[in-house]
């Protein structure tokens, strides 16, 4: 549809310089407007004329009962999930090809999402694997350099479900007061919120293995470094080379191009990767990468981290930090909202030095859980959580967040050279 519109320019116009003349200019315009596929589907039903706006056509659903009308954008049909805030200002990208979040539905609490598109160097991982996208403004329009398409075609490409002009601030709170919220998005006029209610306090995301469906399938090798134009902490790397063996947990690529850069030879394997196998590698070093859902769900996880404790010296992110606190023999425990963002301040307990950290997880080690010898290195100045972890007599360490944080804060990459110096320590020995 088109609209014609007349623009009128005044040259001044405040108070009694005000001048009703010649001087005034008028431009006369139009504008061109288009409207989606289902508000037109809509109005037509209802015999009315084309709308220019799309109108909502999608629901999310919490166990709570409540439910949030919504527009939707990417992928339609119905979809359940746990529902989680992140509260990261940039990296939307990131974030929706981070394997960590399988099974979760992700709302931006940043409001305006979508406004540099998407690219395809900043992947994270070869697939989307969240549940869907919550979030408050999709932008109309893309200004970045490196876009290569919309956030809208991106999503509907891979399947993957959006919705927006929903109270993300409302939802927000209610998840913080009540704590992660399993909820069920749905396109599908046919169904009724009470059929959705049913689906969302049926499906639990707890006990569930999420990590055997985001691990690779067979080994491969990696070589990748961090480009040179991005790479922020070039100087003062160690030259020496380091055989790294990292089990894919749901693995993030920039954990492994910061590796590669800081000179390791890495070989990924998959998350059922037999410790037998790994030792007859004979690394210099293993990294348990971040990954999905509930540690406790994936004994064969722990029960392969305790085989390979003290035999080389190991680093564990995320998910790999929690399968190190149970393989030690503390427990883990489910959060009530989870820590996911790109600005959570740490404290390095051995040096005083705050981070800020980029985070991404639903459990935390219960540090009165741990065995003496097991050193608390850092913790969440936000609630006091364990952050991070040592065992000096096994040659371990480990970060509750991600260091590598791509993009966000780089305080925390200096964790990839005490990896290094680890390695070079028990390498010197031998």
């Amino acid at each position: 549809m088109a609209i014609k519109c007349a623009d009128f320019g005044v040259k001044s116009w405040f108070g009694s310089n005000f001048r009703n003349d010649a001087s005034m200019k008028v431009r006369i315009f139009t504008i061109r407007c288009s409207s989606g596929a289902a508000a037109t589907a809509t109005t037509t039903a209802l015999g009315l004329g084309e709308r220019p706006w799309k109108v909502s056509d999608a629901r999310l659903v919490l166990e709570d009962g409540s439910v949030w009308k919504a527009k939707s954008f990417g992928a339609s049909g119905t979809q359940v999930g746990e529902v989680v805030f992140n509260t990261s200002l940039t990296g939307y990208q990131e974030i929706l090809t981070d394997p960590s979040y399988a099974g979760q539905f992700v709302l931006m609490t940043n409001p305006h999402i979508g406004n540099t598109g998407v690219n395809f160097d900043d992947e994270e991982s070869r697939q989307c694997f969240l549940a869907g996208l919550v979030i408050r403004s999709l932008s109309i329009s893309t200004s970045n350099w490196r876009c290569a398409e919309t956030l809208c075609d991106y999503l509907a490409e891979r399947n993957i479900m959006g919705i927006y002009d929903v109270d993300t601030r409302a939802i927000t709170r209610r998840l913080r007061q009540d704590g992660s919220l399993i909820g069920v998005l749905s396109t599908e006029d046919s169904k009724t919120d009470e059929e959705l209610l049913e689906i969302s306090r049926s499906w639990d995301i707890v006990g569930v293995d999420l990590i055997s469906g985001v691990s690779c399938d067979s080994p491969y090798e990696w070589v990748d470094k961090t480009s040179l134009e991005w790479d922020f902490n070039y100087n003062g790397k160690d030259k020496e080379t380091f055989r790294v063996i990292a089990y894919d947990f749901g693995i993030k690529q920039n954990i492994l191009r910061r590796l590669a850069s800081y000179g390791c030879e890495i070989t990924v394997v998959p998350s059922t990767w037999p410790a037998s196998e790994t030792v007859k590698m004979k690394p210099d070093g293993v990294l348990f990468s971040n990954g999905p859902g509930d540690p406790s769900a994936v004994p064969y996880a722990v029960e392969t981290v305790k085989q390979i404790l003290g035999k080389v010296p190991v680093f564990g992110i995320c998910m790999g930090h929690q399968l190190l606190g149970q393989a030690l023999g503390g427990k883990t425990f489910k959060m009530k909202f989870g820590h996911h963002g790109g600005n959570h301040p740490v404290r390095n307990l051995r040096n005083g030095r705050v981070e800020i950290s980029s985070q991404n997880h639903n459990y935390a080690v219960d540090p009165a859980s741990l065995p003496e010898g097991v050193e608390v290195t850092h913790v969440n100045l936000n609630d006091g959580s364990c952050a991070g972890l040592a065992y000096p007599a096994l040659n371990i360490m480990s970060l509750q967040y991600h260091p590598e944080a791509s993009p966000g804060p780089h305080d925390s990459d200096p964790a990839f050279r005490e990896f290094i110096q680890l390695m070079k320590r028990v390498k010197q020995k031998d």
